[in-house]
């Protein structure tokens, strides 16, 4: 049972009038999507742009897709709703090593894909951005090797599935990238101030609806040059190439 639709700042009153085309999409994951509360940022933004949408989220901090699988509210969830996107992010760790990767995160999202497209769902995984400081203990120095690392786990799991790709991360290394940038990471160097979970929302917005944010007038509260900013590099990212990160268009 879901609770009734809530109104974000531009009003999304969700799936529940009727009449109209909605979009429902599950985002399971940890507290990068809980934090700022991402389906939210997507939806407000998703309205912002004529689309109506219903999100719903299994977000409990620092859960791995294992955990995802291993709890039976996931599958209950799964089979709940009508979803036309169902939207996996791992552990932010776990993608970057190959040993979790092989024993933990593709074994996992092969699983939860399985369950995902048997119930008529498209499935879709969230690229995450890795640590500002990277991962030194497990041999990753910095941001920039973190990365990599963390594109490389998703990357290659969505190829071997056949899954499409959010690159949320491919975009915060772009806007990382510049000569100047807002800040992207909280105090903890891992989760998302506002202006990287608005990017976040960037990103699936043109990744779900094939269509760049660029113009939207939902700016979750940021400097409108920087809401624009935001915009202009997510719909590069995704648009850009879509094919690389398996988009039909």
């Amino acid at each position: 049972v879901f609770p009734m639709p809530q109104l974000g700042l531009w009003g999304n009153p969700g799936c529940s009038l009727p009449g109209a085309t909605c979009t429902r999409v599950l985002f399971i994951g940890d507290s990068y999507t809980s934090v700022n509360d991402l389906p939210d940022a997507f939806a407000d933004l998703a309205w912002a742009g004529d689309h109506r949408v219903q999100t719903e989220a299994l977000d409990e901090g620092g859960w791995t897709l294992a955990e995802h699988l291993a709890a039976s509210e996931s599958a209950t969830t799964i089979d709940s709703e009508r979803w036309d996107d169902v939207v996996l992010q791992e552990q932010s760790q776990l993608p970057s090593l190959a040993v979790d990767r092989s024993g933990s995160m593709y074994p996992a999202a092969t699983k939860l894909v399985a369950m995902i497209r048997q119930q008529g769902a498209e499935p879709l995984f969230y690229l995450t951005f890795a640590h500002q400081g990277g991962w030194p203990e497990e041999g990753l120095p910095d941001y920039p090797s973190m990365q990599a690392a963390v594109d490389t786990g998703y990357m290659g799991i969505a190829d071997q599935l056949g899954v499409p790709v959010a690159p949320v991360g491919a975009a915060w290394e772009t806007v990382v990238g510049g000569a100047s940038h807002p800040a992207m990471w909280q105090s903890d160097g891992s989760h998302p101030t506002v202006s990287g979970t608005y990017l976040a929302a960037c990103v699936f917005y043109a990744t779900i609806f094939r269509q760049s944010p660029l113009g939207l007038g939902y700016d979750d509260g940021l400097p409108s040059a920087e809401a624009r900013s935001l915009q202009t590099v997510a719909a590069a990212t995704v648009l850009g190439d879509p094919a690389y990160w398996g988009l039909l268009t």
